[in-house]
């Protein structure tokens, strides 16, 4: 028994703090975990700027309303979803992922949520367990099922390496040379491929 586990951002959808980096014009938002390992300390940082630039969760989600999957993402869900069942672990909030999951047909999601004020302030963020992603496949295999899991970031790769197999997708040249043991993967067909011999 299979449980296929997606990062979010990077691998179905653009990274959304890239996207409201350019719809913003505050180019130090471009840092993701492709970047930063430690998330903790990424988002306190992101934190900080939007506070400085007095930006909130409405501007963020002004932004995300514009964002759609990436090219060919919807059909490798709709596919991979008749083999096997799928869960989307991203780092990302429950307030930023909504309307991103809406145009993918709802897949499972297992992610975090913003600590917001009445004035819709960010004022912090609640994780939903330490190490989420490896967290979630450890608890996935104790309870029976076998993961398969990619990603294209630092905080993917405890995820990736726990699995019975594990892809990087459109990674960065730095994860993969300093990952050259993990299959990576840049087209979809390619990404399903593996999916499937992994199965």
């Amino acid at each position: 028994m299979n449980v296929c586990c997606l990062d979010m951002e990077g691998v179905v959808v653009p990274e959304i703090w890239i996207a409201f980096s350019e719809a913003s014009g505050i180019p130090e938002l471009r840092r993701t975990t492709r970047d930063e390992p430690d998330y903790d300390k990424l988002m306190h940082w992101r934190l900080g700027i939007l506070e400085e630039h007095g930006l909130g969760l409405a501007e963020i989600q002004d932004v995300i309303s514009t964002i759609e999957p990436l090219p060919g993402a919807r059909e490798f869900l709709d596919e991979l979803r008749t083999l096997s069942q799928v869960i989307i672990i991203s780092d990302t909030f429950e307030q930023f992922a909504k309307p991103l999951m809406a145009k993918l047909g709802w897949p499972t999601l297992f992610c975090n949520t913003l600590e917001v004020d009445e004035h819709a302030k960010i004022t912090g963020y609640r994780m939903r367990c330490e190490q989420s992603k490896l967290t979630t496949v450890r608890a996935l295999q104790s309870i029976g099922y076998d993961t398969i899991a990619t990603g294209d970031s630092y905080n993917d790769l405890a995820m990736i390496r726990a699995s019975k197999a594990g892809f990087l997708f459109r990674s960065t040249d730095q994860i993969k040379a300093d990952n050259p043991d993990i299959p990576a993967y840049e087209e979809f067909d390619e990404l399903l491929a593996a999916f499937k011999a992994a199965l």
